[in-house]
């Protein structure tokens, strides 16, 4: 699937998202199979990083590939990780951290943010925190810890805009 969504990709200059697999080592495994096929990684984003990596190290590597790095679980505050007993799922303040820390190395270009709502239960109507989360809580700390008007200008508007963008094919 990976190699025929790079040759899709190659052929028709669609963006491409990719859900990792929960194994930190997943993501450059993925990398390594997209550009070993010919997908253009830097129109290609690495989705559920907030619950996949942990290592500073390992969140370097992968952003040194010019990926799009996906941190799209705002808003989930359940440290009990159903899908990986080994870790614990990260909570918003840790998020916030590693967006900081990516900023701080420069990767501001390759942040995406979202909150990954897929279920009721996180609307606000039944007690969640709602599709406005990002902006009115995460976007207003992040500008507290140092990021700047410009960071978050990259990261909410201008980072989607140029994913989002269909290339020209090769």
């Amino acid at each position: 699937v990976l190699k025929a969504s790079a040759i899709v990709q190659k052929k028709t200059g669609a963006p491409l998202i990719i859900h990792p697999g929960r194994d930190e080592a997943a993501p450059m495994q993925i990398v390594e199979i997209l550009q070993s096929a010919g997908a253009d990684i830097r129109h290609t984003v690495m989705s559920h990083l907030d619950r996949t990596l942990f290592a500073d190290e390992k969140w370097d590597e992968l952003a040194a590939t010019g990926i799009y790095l996906e941190l799209d679980l705002f808003g989930t505050e359940c440290s009990y990780y159903q899908q990986n007993a080994k870790v614990y799922m990260p909570h918003d303040g840790q998020r916030i951290e590693r967006v900081i820390y990516l900023i701080n190395k420069g990767y501001a270009a390759q942040i995406l943010l979202s909150h990954d709502i897929h279920t009721k239960h996180r609307l606000r109507t039944f007690g969640g925190h709602g599709f406005s989360h990002v902006f009115e809580r995460i976007v207003p700390r992040l500008l507290s810890l140092g990021a700047s008007d410009d960071d978050i200008q990259s990261i909410v508007v201008a980072n989607p805009a140029k994913w989002l963008q269909f290339h020209s094919p090769q």
